[in-house]
């Protein structure tokens, strides 16, 4: 068996799914909503890097921006249940399928990374007085970022889940202090300090007992790339649902746990339940302290507003997931909840849900102070309409694919 082969197969034929959708895509609009996104940020950026103001935190900046994308890591192996049966007799030849995975998920977020280095080198270069040079920076980056994704990698074929999630927070601690120190200290203590952590970072990852290949957890990881990337498509078209991770989170599991148990609130239970327990809670956290961060650090101009209703809308769409969830479950169907109810519930939940987001990323813009009152206030009647719209386009969204049905 060409096991080289039989990843290229996978790989073509799980993109040749997704291609006849991108053409709803961009016929939605999205494609002409990015570009004005990217010329507004263009003129903005331009101007404000000809006008930094004194004392700006750049380091911080480029900690924040740079970090998350020296960590993040993620890996396609398209893995089916059934390899665990099939390909097990090849196990020991793996390592000839999974180094293609492997070999991509680095490469294409070292080039993510790169391009957002070079957005902001022209704010860090005319910022930060002591300055690194633009060509050990990217090689610092680029190091750091193969010896993160290394670490990712190691950390799916460890037996044991917490020895996972201790690797995971170490290799976290160790990037942010590796960047840290690259930033802030010398260049030559830092190069120091820098092959210190590295050496003992690549020590601790050969403590853990490690799988020859991690069956269950690649294939769990692989279903959820799988299905993140149809989640992201149906929001703007209809497509085949898929599985998607769930978490316990047992420090919010009491939520939703007051609600009266009747045919009035019963779906709204079982939505609550749904939002805390799947990726739709984490995605939309992030893009609340994200929002915030932004919001905060462009309050009291227009670009800020502009971001606040961007980030808005992108929450907004992430909350409409919940929309579809549970609508090919058989159960759902035969509860004696009307349809009419299920869907008022839902939406009602999505509204709710929505303006408190709308609420905590507001308030960063109050930094303006009493001269930027005026701008803060028009953003937050811009949010209010954007809730209004967006809960209206979904109730009627919701109505004509029933009506379709």
């Amino acid at each position: 068996m060409d096991l080289k082969l039989l990843w290229k197969q996978r790989r073509t034929g799980f993109w040749n799914g997704i291609l006849p959708y991108l053409g709803y895509v961009i016929q939605s609009g999205v494609a002409m909503v990015f570009l004005f996104l990217v010329i507004a940020f263009s003129a903005w950026y331009t101007s404000f890097v000809q006008n930094i103001p004194a004392d700006f935190p750049i380091r911080w900046i480029a900690l924040l921006l740079l970090s998350p994308l020296v960590l993040f890591s993620s890996y396609r192996t398209y893995l089916l249940p059934a390899d665990i049966v099939f390909l097990r007799p090849q196990e020991y030849r793996m390592q000839e399928y999974l180094k293609n995975s492997f070999a991509r998920g680095i490469i294409y977020k070292a080039l993510g990374l790169l391009l957002v280095f070079v957005t902001l080198w022209p704010l860090y270069v005319r910022a930060d007085l002591d300055a690194r040079p633009f060509g050990w920076f990217v090689l610092f980056l680029l190091l750091w970022k193969g010896l993160s994704s290394y670490g990712a990698w190691q950390e799916l074929r460890m037996v044991q889940v917490g020895a996972t999630r201790a690797y995971r927070l170490l290799r976290w601690t160790l990037t942010v202090l590796a960047i840290g120190a690259w930033l802030w200290q010398p260049p030559l203590r830092s190069v120091w300090f820098l092959l210190l952590l590295a050496a003992v970072y690549i020590v601790a990852l050969r403590v853990p007992v490690k799988h020859r290949v991690a069956w269950e957890r690649l294939i769990q990881v692989e279903q959820g790339q799988a299905g993140r990337v149809m989640r992201t498509l149906g929001w703007f078209v209809d497509v085949p649902s898929s599985g998607q991770k769930v978490s316990s989170r047992r420090w919010l599991a009491k939520l939703g746990s007051g609600l009266p148990w009747n045919a009035g609130k019963a779906y709204r239970y079982l939505i609550t339940k749904t939002y805390i327990r799947t990726e739709v809670f984490s995605i939309v956290l992030r893009l609340v302290i994200l929002g915030m961060l932004l919001s905060w650090w462009t309050a009291g101009s227009y670009f800020g507003i502009g971001v606040y209703l961007f980030f808005l809308l992108l929450a907004g769409v992430q909350l409409g997931a919940l929309r579809r969830s549970h609508s090919e479950s058989f159960w759902i169907m035969i509860y004696p909840i009307s349809g009419e109810s299920r869907r008022s519930q839902v939406l009602g939940f999505i509204f709710h849900l929505h303006a408190l987001v709308a609420l905590f990323m507001w308030l960063p813009m109050l930094a303006a102070g009493v001269n930027g009152l005026s701008l803060t206030g028009l953003g937050l009647v811009l949010g209010i309409l954007v809730i209004v719209l967006m809960r209206r386009s979904q109730g009627n969204k919701w109505l004509k694919e029933e009506q379709d049905e």
